[in-house]
């Protein structure tokens, strides 16, 4: 039944949803509902006719996986003692979590080529997008050019704007259109993803990108990946030299101080945590911050030692499925988004079970696109047969 075009049709609407509404939705709830309707569901309804496909991940990707039970059993037990309001909500959260990780199998059904399609799309909208942004932030509310441009929806942050936009022009970068005419579209969607980043000042992203760029001829291995390393060197150089001043004027925003604090809260609960949803504030330089600015102390100040080995074995194993099956170009786009991901999550996002938010796009997304990995080692070739209309 997930084989039908409508099925086809209404996840690869969930699918495009989630990668386009965190910025066009009106609000965050009609978001949210959104992803319920054409996200959630259709992977709850079709997970039983696609179950061969969920059972031969579950099987091929098991060190995936079995950590992966293995946390979201120790955040539900860490309810237990959490200090958060509602717990039932967190408890939700997780499920949602559950639902994404299982809509990329059920979805792709084998065929990476789909997701690659739906992905293209979806980055040359975010790019649509950025650009909308651009002329909203300076043209028409006519703030100041030295001002951090703002993304739409929630992507409004410019930090998290700036990770989302960029995570758009990584995987745009490894998968690149057949046709001569959507290369074209591809270039320039590019070029208003890479302006929005270095628009938006965020340190964080720019860094991210650019070492993931430097670091693509590691994997990729090919002429494209060179010049394109090269280009973004000398792009970044020239870029520092005109905006030195704004990019040296926040300093390093206190985020050693952050870390020190950090480590200090974790080493007051190291094996327990405060419990999934647990609220804290970081205390450092007599400045309180809402959270630890980085993605791997949030899960130790949450879930104590034990929650964080087991998401970095989640993580690790996630490059490990995929360095596997490098040679195919899916592969390649997951080890550059998973790349740019794990720098970003040093600097600033500090949300893992929250709801869908940026966040997600840097934690979750890479996980789900590794889920078809599965099939890529199986038919190497696929990849490469995307159709010339994409």
């Amino acid at each position: 039944m997930h084989e039908t075009r409508w099925a086809q049709t209404w996840m690869t609407v969930g699918l495009l949803w989630f990668l386009l509404a965190i910025a066009l939705a009106p609000t965050n709830k009609v978001f949210q509902q959104g992803l319920i309707a054409l996200l959630w569901l259709p992977a709850l309804v079709f997970c039983w006719s696609a179950r061969v496909r969920v059972v031969e991940l579950l099987r091929e990707q098991r060190w995936v996986y079995l950590p992966m039970l293995g946390l979201l059993i120790w955040s539900l037990i860490s309810l237990s003692w959490t200090n958060t309001e509602e717990p039932s909500r967190e408890a939700k959260r997780l499920l949602y979590i559950m639902l994404f990780l299982l809509f990329f199998p059920v979805f792709a059904n084998g065929r990476s080529e789909r997701v690659i399609r739906v992905m293209q799309w979806g980055g040359i909208g975010l790019a649509v997008t950025a650009l909308m942004a651009i002329i909203r932030f300076y043209g028409i509310n006519q703030n100041g050019w030295v001002a951090r441009v703002e993304g739409l929806g929630e992507l409004s942050h410019p930090i998290l704007g700036g990770y989302v936009i960029g995570l758009a022009a990584v995987w745009l970068l490894h998968w690149v259109p057949r046709s001569r005419w959507m290369q074209v579209g591809w270039v320039i969607a590019l070029s208003f993803l890479c302006v929005f980043v270095m628009l938006s000042q965020s340190r964080g992203a720019a860094l991210a990108l650019l070492l993931t760029v430097l670091a693509m001829p590691i994997w990729c291995r090919d002429k494209r990946s060179r010049v394109i390393a090269v280009s973004a060197l000398v792009v970044a150089m020239l870029a520092f030299w005109v905006l030195e001043p704004l990019v040296l004027a926040r300093g390093v925003s206190y985020r050693p101080q952050i870390l020190v604090a950090s480590l200090q809260m974790i080493s007051e609960h190291p094996w327990l945590g405060l419990g999934l949803g647990g609220n804290y504030k970081v205390f450092a330089d007599s400045v309180y911050f809402d959270h630890s600015h980085n993605l791997f102390t949030h899960v130790a100040i949450e879930l104590g030692l034990p929650g964080l080995l087991l998401w970095c074995t989640v993580w690790l194993a996630v490059l490990r499925e995929a360095w596997k099956a490098r040679e195919t170009i899916y592969a390649q786009g997951v080890i550059g988004i998973w790349l740019f991901s794990s720098l970003a999550l040093q600097f600033d996002a500090a949300n893992l079970t929250g709801t869908p938010r940026p966040e997600w796009f840097i934690t979750w997304l890479p996980v789900g696109l590794a889920s078809v990995l599965v099939w890529v080692r199986v038919k190497p070739n696929a990849c490469d047969k995307i159709p010339r209309s994409t």
